[in-house]
């Protein structure tokens, strides 16, 4: 198949979820379909990520976003009942180039990630369309909502109702519908929600080959683009509310907070030198691999932490919440320890840290788990099959 991908982020380097779930379903497609690249960016894209993804795409188109139509866009959804985020990616020159790409292409597909980039094609009709929601954006801005007060919470909520709105409207225009986890499948408010395929995430295999020696200078890790709200408030919360009931036993604990963009939220955490703030790092795994333990007290978020896909695939026992399980689908004490509680959290992490046999029976498990539950070929094959309507 000739198949025309939109993406609301250029899929390179892998610091987001979305791009790391977008660059290897890419890489998986182009090894039997031409694959024509349409992507969205706000931010310049430096010439090594452009020629990576050249390396298996067929087609690399790339539109910038103009900023004042960025910003005048956005606002234009005060006077319409679209979300924020539609009218953030949006702009009628850039849908005129897609249209002329599929146009000249004749593609057999039209795959979108995220409803950001659906306003560019709902309205073609001759060409079969799947739409990947990924996660459910309308629940996560509600979660936001509920941790915050004011005219932030008010203006959660709006975006949370407009979100869910159009989440259920959209649906209709397209032929097929993927989402990442059968949780963030049932907030989507559609009668025929069932029809939405669960496509999950994969791991890469150099994760669980990894073999540098590094050594595990830090009892605790936590990873992730750590400018995005549910990672802020997840790194605040494990230094704030954790790490002072683990002091009192363990008054050496170390803890690394490692990722791209820190908010100064996160960096002004690093408040001595127990608790280091990294920014971006080459690579990621290098920041696993220092650490005993992955703690991830996520309460807000939707969709499946690729975090913990990638720790656990590393040999880290995780440490998260129901929440985050609900995608994950860990076994509590098995491949994972599902905790509510900051109290839970370091009676977990001291228990680990102590307890050799344990730490080895979860590392081992945990690897297992993600190794055979989490597969990319497999999620991508998955995929095909959803797109050509099997």
């Amino acid at each position: 198949m000739k198949i025309v991908v939109l993406l609301s982020r250029f899929p390179y380097p892998l610091e987001k979820g979305d791009k790391l779930r977008a660059y290897h379903q890419l890489k998986e497609l182009s090894k039997k379909h031409e694959v024509i690249l349409c992507s969205l960016t706000d931010k310049p894209i430096k010439q090594s990520w452009i020629d990576e993804v050249d390396s298996f795409c067929t087609e690399n188109h790339i539109f910038k976003l103009k900023k004042p139509l960025i910003y005048w866009n956005t606002v234009k959804q005060l006077f319409t009942n679209k979300p924020y985020q539609t009218g953030y990616f949006f702009q009628r020159s850039i849908q005129q180039k897609i249209g002329k790409i599929i146009s000249t292409v004749k593609p057999d597909h039209i795959y979108c990630q995220l409803i950001r980039t659906t306003e560019y094609v709902k309205n073609i009709h001759d060409i079969p369309k799947t739409l990947d929601y990924m996660d459910a954006l309308s629940k996560g801005m509600y979660r936001r909502a509920e941790i915050n007060s004011g005219i932030k919470k008010k203006l959660f909520l709006i975006e949370g109702r407009r979100l869910a709105e159009y989440e259920n409207r959209i649906f209709d225009y397209f032929n097929h519908h993927t989402i990442i986890s059968e949780q963030d499948k049932g907030f989507i408010n559609h009668p025929q929600k069932e029809q939405i395929a669960v496509i999950e995430n994969g791991i890469s295999s150099e994760f669980s080959t990894y073999n540098k020696a590094v050594e595990r200078a830090f009892d605790i890790v936590f990873t992730g683009n750590m400018n995005y709200p549910p990672n802020v408030e997840c790194a605040e919360y494990i230094v704030n509310e954790v790490y002072p009931i683990l002091i009192k036993t363990n008054p050496n604990t170390r803890i690394l907070l490692s990722g791209a963009s820190p908010h100064q939220r996160v960096t002004d955490l690093a408040v001595d030198d127990k608790i280091v703030v990294t920014g971006w790092v080459e690579d990621i795994k290098d920041s696993y691999a220092q650490g005993k333990l992955f703690l991830a007290p996520l309460f807000i978020g939707t969709g499946l932490q690729n975090k913990l896909l990638e720790a656990m695939a590393m040999g880290l026992p995780a440490i998260t919440t129901p929440l985050a399980n609900n995608a994950l689908e860990a076994v509590h004490n098995e491949s994972a320890i599902i905790a509510n509680k900051a109290e839970e959290f370091a009676a977990a992490v001291i228990e680990l840290l102590d307890n050799k046999e344990k730490w080895e029976r979860l590392s081992a498990n945990g690897r297992a788990f993600v190794n055979n539950k989490f597969d990319w070929a497999k999620s991508v094959e998955k995929l095909e099959q959803v797109m050509q309507g099997e």
